[in-house]
């Protein structure tokens, strides 16, 4: 059996008012899609319930990367390759050069994290050129925030009377759309 599900934005015109929707909204069994804001909103992650990124062991990942590449690099040309005595620094084992090699090895690694870091978010969102915005309403990058949400009939009528009550400047039914089911299952007698 096809469910219709509907698109329902709430405009607010500060944050405050914006948190208490979202708790109120989860307390009551809503799911909250997204949150569109012209500035991060601290804590809004665990109120409408998106899980911690993995950013972060990426970010660990690619500095492991940079360091083993710098580590490689430095041993290749200063040891293996055309060993010179710099300072009186002996070059026959990579062990007694670490404390020469720290600055490099420090900034390969912060290069690559980095670098890597900033690749993976923008494949991750998809901020390619000739990508389509996803913000469904521009005053959001201006002053207004935004509660997008995605819900089946008799949740759209609760969510429109909750976002109302909390101060929602507006309330905006953006459509509705035919979900049909993947499988259907048939009983036989």
């Amino acid at each position: 059996m096809a469910t219709t599900k509907h698109i329902i934005h709430g405009v607010f015109g500060d944050e405050v008012p914006l948190l208490e929707a979202c708790k109120k909204l989860r307390a009551s069994g809503i799911r909250v899609k997204d949150v569109f804001s012209p500035f991060p909103i601290h804590g809004i992650d665990s109120v409408i319930g998106v899980p911690r990124t993995r950013l972060a062991i990426c970010a660990f990942i690619y500095g492991l990367t940079g360091l083993g590449l710098a580590t490689l690099m430095m041993w290749y040309m200063m040891i293996s390759d055309w060993p010179n005595d710099i300072g009186g620094k002996p070059n026959w084992a990579y062990y007694f050069n670490i404390p020469a090699f720290i600055p490099i090895t420090f900034e390969s690694t912060v290069f690559c994290a980095a670098h890597g870091m900033a690749l993976t978010y923008l494949l991750r969102c998809w901020l390619v050129p000739g990508a389509k915005a996803k913000n469904p309403d521009p005053r959001t990058t201006d002053d207004k925030f935004l509660v997008y949400l995605d819900l089946n009939d008799e949740q759209a009528k609760k969510a429109e009377a909750l976002l109302k009550e909390c101060g929602a400047e507006e309330v905006n039914h953006k459509g509705s759309y035919t979900v049909e089911p993947k499988y259907v299952i048939e009983e036989t007698h």
